[in-house]
């Protein structure tokens, strides 16, 4: 299994062990690690290499936010790097009480690359066409991305696996 971490993430697998395949050919990312995840994915296909399954857990999904919501995001970041990444550990854990995680150093590249990264159904549509079967998991309490607008995206072409009282972090409790 291959696994891709979240922005400013390391070695947070951990937490979502209830829900990961750890098939040798399964692809599994959170949040920004679930574009990491895809990219991946497409790229094995595209050499003729074996992927059964691709899972996406909570993965960053800002298409459908405005620019203004992504400037700000920017500046934020830009201005005060730790306050930025602290708030946003934060609203991830949010309404639960935060667990142990790893950081891991942080670009202004990445962030821009996360909240403007467009997903095309073009892309999973290949990959579905091309036996891999791919799981979507949202929180219905996620404060990071809006489960409902990533949800109705991706059900054309995944399971797509709501989960009414999880946050960002897939966690209930």
């Amino acid at each position: 299994m291959q696994f891709f971490s979240g922005f400013s993430l390391k070695n947070e697998a951990y937490l979502f062990e209830e829900y990961i395949d750890k098939s040798d050919f399964t692809v599994c990312g959170f949040s920004y690690g679930a574009i990491k995840a895809l990219k991946y994915t497409l790229e094995k296909i595209a050499n003729g290499e074996r992927v059964e399954r691709l899972q996406l857990l909570s993965p960053a999904f800002f298409q459908a936010k405005d620019k203004k919501f992504k400037r700000l995001q920017m500046l934020s970041y830009k201005k005060n790097e730790a306050a930025y990444l602290q708030q946003f550990l934060q609203a991830c854990f949010t309404p639960y009480k935060s667990k142990s995680v790893e950081n891991r150093p942080t670009s202004s590249e990445e962030l821009h690359e996360l909240l403007e990264y467009e997903w095309f159904l073009s892309d999973l549509v290949a990959l579905q066409n091309s036996g891999v079967v791919i799981e979507v998991y949202l929180g219905g309490e996620d404060k990071i991305v809006d489960a409902k607008v990533a949800q109705e995206f991706f059900i054309e072409v995944a399971t797509v696996t709501y989960i009414k009282k999880a946050n960002h972090f897939l966690q209930i409790k």
